[in-house]
């Protein structure tokens, strides 16, 4: 009998004025609490509407785990490359890389970047950027529903995306009181973001709404489980997140994630020597 996931744990994070200044609105989806959402280490949710052309943003450094950025609407980047709506980036620091975002004109976007882990055994992997355009994105589109997978397989598609943990980033929506049951493995760890609309999990009464976060139960089987999703009156968008937990614990300090306290040591030594370099061409796989 196949394991059907149950909703256990709804959070509605607040939003936050920014540190870009006026018209950034944060909102901490993920936050604080990697025992239970491992891999999942931090996801912002980033709302700018900027005004004027001071520039925000700028170079900044990360190692040992990896950002996964989804650009939902506007444009983001430097001249080396620029995302834009709908497109998808994996970047893995590892071992230590200079990233550079800078808005330098008026703009309107929004983001959702994920801090992802890293297994302990390419904690220090070379760093490498995937990037996937919005046009290659494998699509489902059925009876009211699509779905746009980033990384992982679902609905029977597959992202060209590599990746060191086992991961499921999918935009779902769905048109009113449409139902859908997806296959994910029991033993990942799962939560669902509401953009729009309401999304009901399972069996169950309770509803998740927009701008809140739906936590699912998860199991030690190597198996599949189902993931029953019912739309709500007015329809929902929604990002599903699912991963394998690593299972190791994690030092978080600014930038850095390390196995240790001497991790975050070495790596601020090693940016202010000047050890850790810009993403270079050689370093982005376009897909």
């Amino acid at each position: 009998m196949s394991i059907q996931r149950k909703l256990i744990k709804i959070e509605t994070p607040p939003a936050q004025p920014g540190f870009l200044g006026a018209g950034h609105i944060a909102r901490a989806v993920v936050y604080d609490n990697f025992s239970e959402s491992d891999p999942f280490i931090l996801l912002m949710d980033d709302m700018l509407d900027k005004k004027d052309d001071k520039p925000v943003g700028g170079p900044h450094p990360h190692a040992g785990f990896e950002t996964v950025t989804l650009l939902l609407e506007g444009e983001v980047g430097d001249e080396a490359h620029q995302m834009k709506g709908g497109d998808f980036q994996m970047m893995t620091a590892g071992r230590g890389i200079v990233h550079t975002e800078t808005i330098q004109k008026p703009a309107k976007m929004r983001l959702l970047q994920l801090w992802l882990t890293l297994p302990k055994e390419n904690r220090w992997a070379s760093p490498r950027v995937q990037d996937i355009s919005w046009k290659n994105i494998p699509k489902v589109a059925e009876n009211g529903l699509k779905i746009n997978v980033y990384s992982g397989s679902l609905a029977g598609v597959s992202s060209p995306l590599a990746n060191y943990v086992p991961l499921i980033v999918a935009d779902i929506q769905m048109q009113a009181g449409v139902t859908t049951i997806q296959n994910i493995p029991a033993s990942f760890n799962t939560f669902l973001y509401v953009l729009e609309g309401s999304v009901k999990i399972g069996d169950g009464n309770k509803a998740i709404n927009s701008s809140q976060v739906g936590w699912l139960d998860n199991h030690p089987d190597n198996t599949q489980s189902e993931l029953k999703l019912i739309a709500g009156e007015s329809g929902v968008r929604v990002i599903l997140y699912a991963a394998q937990p690593q299972g190791y614990p994690i030092i978080s300090h600014g930038p850095f994630i390390g196995d240790n306290q001497e991790d975050i040591t070495r790596l601020y030594q090693e940016y202010r020597q000047g050890k850790m370099k810009n993403i270079s061409s050689s370093q982005r796989i376009l897909l």
